[in-house]
């Protein structure tokens, strides 16, 4: 068993990159993230050599996090929904080059500046490419703090996998609470460099190029095809979700990240006044558990699909289940949290109330 500890989300998922021999994190601050960037000028450098540097602003750490990406060096970033936008353009560069990295969005309120609270409008522009061309992000989505420090550590590993950036997709209230978390043990820091990183040309060796401009036509398609076909490795191999009570169910909840939480004790309430429901939790958001919502929605009567948002994992749960039943939608905005008292009675007047 690992070290045991009391931790703020932020603050756990700082540890996690340490512990992960992280090599760099570039950043800025900002409102609900900040905590990452000051665990590590407290912790990192003196304990694994770790280099931590706030930029002068996100489009600037996400480009910094290019260029070190580029040497085959472990980084990472995390940001804030309007931080998080300033970052597209680069995270395009980067998943057109084919490098690795991790990075969070601890996600606050919106549009605009918006508010400090928690909420989960970022979702569309994780899943769908939030930046411009043919590019995925693979999108894993914590419900509890205990899960911030698990993904970073896998975050990076399927970041290498595919060499491609992986988006850590959480929210203010998960980044702000406390929970019991199991730290993994201190991993060393990679001494040795992948043969596609530019570390300076050696004598006999050839040059090694990395970039995301490629003029001819021919060429920008084979990259995307190369791109297309990592993404359709991830969505047959790397789907994760979590299910509660689907032997049984007549109806179903979903959501993700602390929607999820939300949804469990709603569905944990309901059964204790006899409504059959069951759980789903997509872990990864992309690739998303398509065939899952396809096979279970012929057998349930309905599927509420709870959001800190207007509505927008609810269209790939609805594409999934192709109109095999009905999928209705409940959201709250603008940091308001919805409570699970809430997502029943919705349930009972809208699901149970219209059936009749």
């Amino acid at each position: 068993m690992g070290e045991i500890k009391l931790m703020k989300g932020n603050e756990a998922l700082s540890e996690a990159m340490i512990r992960a021999g992280c090599d760099a994190y570039f950043g800025y601050p900002i409102t609900p993230q900040s905590e990452v960037l000051e665990y590590l000028a407290r912790e990192a450098t003196n304990r694994t050599g770790m280099v931590i540097l706030q930029a002068e602003s996100e489009v600037a750490a996400i480009n910094m996090i290019y260029g070190a990406a580029g040497c085959g060096k472990r980084v990472m970033t995390t940001s804030s929904s309007p931080g998080i936008s300033l970052m597209q353009e680069g995270l395009s560069y980067i998943a057109s080059a084919e490098l690795p990295c991790v990075l969070a969005n601890v996600n606050r309120g919106g549009p605009g500046l918006g508010t400090i609270q928690p909420a989960q409008g970022d979702y569309n522009q994780a899943v769908k490419g939030g930046g411009h061309g043919d590019y995925q992000l693979l999108v894993l989505a914590p419900c509890s703090v205990q899960e911030m420090v698990d993904f970073v550590k896998l975050g990076f590993e399927l970041a290498e996998k595919y060499r491609g950036p992986v988006m850590i997709l959480t929210d203010g209230a998960i980044g702000q609470m406390m929970e019991k978390v199991e730290l993994f043990d201190q991993m060393p820091r990679k001494t040795d460099v992948p043969d596609w990183a530019t570390t300076g040309r050696k004598k006999g060796q050839d040059r090694t190029y990395i970039t995301s401009l490629f003029i001819e036509p021919e060429v920008m398609e084979k990259v995307n095809l190369k791109l297309q076909a990592k993404y359709k490795q991830m969505r047959e191999t790397e789907v994760r979700y979590q299910t509660l009570n689907l032997d049984d169910a007549e109806y179903i909840f979903t959501g993700y990240g602390l929607g999820a939480r939300i949804c469990m004790k709603a569905m944990e309430i309901g059964r204790e006044k006899g409504y059959k429901i069951g759980m789903i939790r997509p872990i990864t958001l992309f690739p998303f558990p398509v065939d899952l919502y396809a096979s279970i929605a012929p057998k349930v009567k309905a599927i509420l699909d709870v959001e800190l948002n207007a509505g927008q994992m609810v269209q790939d749960v609805i594409l999934s289940t192709m109109g095999k039943t009905r999928v209705e939608f409940y959201g709250r905005m603008g940091g308001i949290i919805p409570e699970p008292e809430e997502i029943l009675e919705y349930f009972e007047k809208q699901i149970i109330g219209g059936a009749k």
